[in-house]
């Protein structure tokens, strides 16, 4: 009865309502309900890499406490780390683009009154003022057209003789017979070849501006469009450089002919002299340049032919340009 009384008193001390009418397997029942079972303690290994990493551990501990935070509506960040992370104070302010210019930029920009729309010899005579640079920088007409230049009969692109020249030095080539060479060297050009210069091309050598060529020498120049096409150097008769009077597309060229056409975002950019001109000088090429664009409007077009006209140095700032008459 040793051991029932040992069982009686372990019930006792668990205060269990056991007697000694109680069997030894009733009251080893009763104590064995009320022990609680203690859950074996599994350890995880500690690897270098892999998911039973130190960190791979951490991280997964991070990532279930973001989503318990998550599911319980709370974004607020838990940890000290992730608290300091937290930028505090109000947002930085972006300064205006015109206090984020340079010095001389902004100098000249107070010559300029945004809310003003200049007529063009105003605008003109402004523009040679309000030069940022030390050099003598070109200065260019920026026209928004209303043309969609998807539509082949609306891409607009032709040719202008500018009075008063561009200013640049122009390095002309031609591309023609033997028989025409003295005439195109009298005429001013710098290059001039037939055979010989399809070997310069051949190793990708072009120092020239403009390249003119006779209808007849086109189809040796179809091996190289792809040298000369993306640098707009290939021979076409929009642009006047495809002639058979070789001496008189050398003359035009070195005189101030030159090409425009609008881009895919409808605008069309042309220089039309150098500061050093003048207002009267670049009045004169600017009126040649607006003459030519007007009579290249598309015949079947409607709406506004010439939406908005801006005057501006190589870095220098805008002038708003009245509506030129479509």
């Amino acid at each position: 009865m040793t051991k029932k009384s040992d069982l009686l008193a372990s019930a006792a001390e668990l205060k269990l309502e056991v007697t000694d009418k109680n069997t030894i397997a009733e009251i080893e029942a009763a104590i064995a309900a009320a022990t609680p079972v203690e859950a074996p303690v599994h350890e995880v290994k500690i690897t270098k890499s892999g998911k039973r990493s130190e960190k791979a551990i951490r991280e997964a501990e991070e990532l279930a406490e973001k989503e318990a935070r998550k599911a319980a509506g709370d974004t607020t960040p838990q940890s000290d780390e992730a608290a300091a992370n937290v930028k505090k104070g109000p947002k930085p302010v972006t300064r205006p683009l015109l206090e984020r210019r340079g010095k001389n930029y902004r100098k000249a920009a107070l010559l300029v009154d945004k809310a003003t729309v200049y007529n063009l010899a105003d605008a003109l005579e402004l523009a040679t003022k309000t030069n940022p640079s030390k050099f003598d920088a070109s200065v260019e007409v920026h026209v928004r057209m209303g043309v969609d230049p998807r539509q082949a009969d609306q891409n607009v692109r032709a040719t202008v003789s500018l009075p008063n020249g561009t200013g640049k030095t122009i390095r002309v080539a031609v591309f023609a017979p033997d028989t025409e060479h003295a005439a195109a060297k009298k005429a001013g050009a710098d290059i001039v070849g037939d055979e010989t210069f399809l070997k310069q091309l051949d190793k990708q050598e072009i120092n020239f501006d403009i390249l003119i060529a006779t209808p007849g020498y086109m189809p040796k120049l179809g091996k190289y469009a792809r040298l000369l096409g993306p640098r707009g150097l290939m021979p076409n008769p929009k642009s006047g450089s495809v002639a058979a009077n070789v001496a008189k597309a050398v003359t035009e060229a070195k005189a101030g002919k030159v090409e425009y056409r609008v881009d895919k975002q409808a605008i069309v950019h042309l220089s039309i002299g150098k500061v050093s001109f003048g207002g009267a000088k670049l009045l004169e090429n600017a009126n040649a340049f607006f003459d030519s664009l007007k009579a290249q409007k598309p015949s079947g077009m409607k709406g506004i032919y010439i939406k908005t006209t801006s005057i501006s140095t190589s870095q220098g700032p805008s002038i708003k340009v009245e509506n030129i008459a479509n």
